[in-house]
């Protein structure tokens, strides 16, 4: 990393949330909540779309994995070790989660997302950091069980989860895959690690899946993030969004953002992606400043800031209180933050 911002150990103060809060729609919220309730009591039923259309969407899901292929293999660079030349013991830092958490498709073990928070967390904290990748290429959020035993082996201080496209892509119903990735929440907090997780991104960015049924998979991108957002803040984990962060982006500059398999991000696109979740990263090891708690700061109930997260670029989602309680007459209280650090156009790739 370069430039400025958190990777060059200055932390900027947080903007608090004041996002343009359009795209979202009550119908997101009660999505959510229904599917997060689904989760929390056992229920797999509950799908986002009728019977023909989910089955239209794993026909067109098996071509775009045809044309798309595996042109990179099933692994990312080697990036396991030690970074940061500073004093102290290491931080220990964790990625779970499916392909976009190993760097599938880089050649450079620095220009994996692993890397790129290892090196920038450790400039933060003035320590060394110790990265552990555990992330698989194809992984969904069922697979996250065995990723969370390696894990929590090495005491992580924090892990991170990229999670959510394979759940999308394959017949997992939205309940299941929410349910799978609370009880790793659930598992690495028990273990003392502190969690980010970056939520399921927008797919309908993806050139391979055709319309009509592209705005489907965004639909069902963005609920499903929704819904992640709701089971792992309650999980005591916060979450970054990366549906509308990747979303224009990845659509407007697909040459620049995509690799060349189409489907997983170029080193531009992890490095963007690593500029979004290191401030929470940062904020939740306590080495990033946090605002007072409060409606003026984002304070929205649960399902409402999960709903308008999923549309947010870049925003956080983490429990907060109001008047000194931690749920109020519509459910618990979340808190929206869009934190500091240099956006991607002002960043350079070695």
């Amino acid at each position: 990393m370069t430039s400025g911002g958190a990777a060059g150990g200055a932390a900027a103060p947080d903007r608090g949330f004041r996002g343009r809060q359009v795209g979202w729609t009550p119908g997101a919220a009660r999505a959510a909540r229904r599917i997060a309730t689904a989760a929390a009591l056992g229920g797999g039923g509950l799908t986002l779309l009728g019977a023909v259309t989910y089955g239209l969407l794993i026909v067109e899901a098996l071509v775009a994995r045809r044309i798309v292929g595996r042109p990179h293999g099933l692994h990312g660079p080697p990036s396991d070790g030690v970074y940061g030349d500073h004093p102290g013991r290491p931080l220990r830092l964790v990625m779970l989660g499916d392909s976009t958490s190993i760097g599938l498709g880089m050649a450079r073990p620095e220009q994996t997302p692993g890397v790129l928070l290892a090196t920038g967390l450790a400039d933060v904290a003035r320590r060394p950091v110790r990265l552990h990748v555990y992330g698989r290429s194809g992984a969904a959020s069922a697979d996250l069980h065995e990723q969370v035993d390696a894990a929590v082996r090495v005491r992580p201080d924090v892990a991170v989860i990229f999670i959510g496209s394979n759940d999308v892509t394959t017949q997992t119903r939205p309940a299941d895959a929410v349910r799978h990735l609370a009880a790793a929440v659930r598992r690495l907090r028990r273990a003392g690690a502190q969690v980010v997780v970056g939520t399921c991104p927008d797919l309908g960015t993806v050139r391979p899946i055709a319309q009509p049924l592209r705005w489907v998979t965004r639909r069902w991108s963005r609920r499903l993030a929704a819904a992640q957002t709701v089971a792992v803040v309650a999980e005591g984990g916060r979450t970054v969004a990366f549906a509308d962060l990747l979303g224009p982006h990845f659509e407007n500059f697909p040459g620049e953002m995509f690799g060349p398999d189409r489907y997983h991000p170029s080193a531009r696109g992890y490095l963007h992606a690593a500029y979004a979740v290191l401030p929470s990263v940062c904020a939740a090891l306590g080495l990033w400043p946090e605002p007072e708690p409060g409606r003026g700061d984002g304070s929205q109930p649960i399902h409402l800031a999960a709903a308008i997260a999923a549309e947010e670029s870049g925003t956080e989602v983490t429990a907060t209180r109001v008047d000194g309680r931690t749920a109020g007459p519509r459910g618990r209280w979340a808190r929206l933050l869009r934190r500091g650090g240099p956006p991607v156009e002002h960043t350079r790739v070695r």
